[in-house]
């Protein structure tokens, strides 16, 4: 047997006599006639071989086991189309079909979360894709093309290709664990570097050749701010962290921040950045605004130039 293929608007009435459990309520919801309604199921009936509804004498419509079997199809079509409509207004509109972000590590995960989840209520129709990097990867995936806009430090700050625009701030501060010599008062300057520093560094080249407050020639280079974290917190090196990311663990005296007279913690400047050659649209320059009041509530630090790794 060769099916047919139901019409959108045949799908729509089927769906219409489901949910609201009468040819008539469906002839309503529509603005149709009853007839109309009627016919509708039949033609989709007919094409497709199969009863949707047992509806003999004056009984209410009831879906037949095919019927069931059909409705999630049926629904998911026409939601598909709804979504190819909305998306297709959008972009009549001027509104962007997809936004590709990528973070800085050092950006608050609290503050990346809840402006997340702000964005996928006020564009429910803007695809978004996230990256989380470090350093010079942040502008590595912008400059390549997988990124439309990134919340960055300030290495590639005066990059050509690039437009920046300073959002706010990190502060970093030295931590080690309670027993580390450095956690002791009265450090003598130079103490730093005769003992192993964690450092933060990335997998792109970009950074390559540049140090960031980096004190010690023994060092460990991580790509990964969990790992250094939770190095730092065995005893395994000092290092500088956001103040963040460790507040709680020296609260609690996990860690201690390391009064050292170089004092190499500092404030790491975020800013937001997009290629000159593609100016943000609409949701990405909402995100721009939201990622900047977000990130000024859970710091409450002004930008400065100085970063670390």
């Amino acid at each position: 047997m060769k099916l047919g293929e139901p019409s959108l608007d045949q799908l729509r009435i089927f769906l219409a006599v489901a949910e609201e459990g009468s040819f008539g309520a469906a002839a309503r919801k529509m603005g149709r006639a009853v007839s109309a309604v009627s016919y509708g199921i039949a033609q989709m009936e007919a094409q497709l071989g199969v009863r949707l509804f047992e509806r003999e004498g004056s009984r209410r419509p009831v879906l037949t086991d095919e019927g069931r079997g059909l409705l999630a199809e049926a629904k998911a079509v026409a939601d598909g189309i709804d979504t190819l409509l909305a998306k297709t207004q959008s972009l009549h509109a001027g509104l962007e079909s997809e936004v590709s972000l990528v973070v800085d590590v050092m950006l608050p995960g609290e503050a990346t979360a809840s402006v997340l989840r702000d964005f996928r209520e006020m564009y429910p129709n803007v695809a978004l894709r996230l990256q989380v990097e470090a350093l010079g990867a942040v502008e590595a995936c912008l400059l390549g093309g997988s990124a439309d806009l990134a919340i960055g430090g300030p290495l590639m700050a005066d990059h050509a290709e690039l437009e920046r625009q300073a959002i706010g701030a990190v502060e970093l501060v030295p931590v080690a664990a309670p027993t580390h010599p450095l956690a002791r008062t009265g450090i003598r300057p130079g103490e730093s570097r005769k003992h192993l520093q964690l450092v933060l560094s990335d997998r792109s080249q970009l950074s390559e050749g540049r140090e960031f407050s980096v004190l010690s020639p023994q060092n460990w280079r991580l790509a990964d701010l969990g790992a250094k974290h939770a190095l730092l917190k065995e005893g395994i090196g000092w290092g500088n962290m956001p103040r963040h990311m460790v507040s709680a663990d020296i609260a609690e005296g996990r860690l201690c921040e390391l009064d050292l007279p170089e004092k190499p913690g500092a404030n790491y400047t975020l800013s937001a950045l997009w290629r000159r050659d593609a100016r943000p649209g609409p949701a990405t320059s909402w995100l721009i605004d939201a990622i900047r009041d977000r990130l000024g509530a859970c710091s409450g630090v002004e930008p400065s130039v100085t970063a670390e790794s």
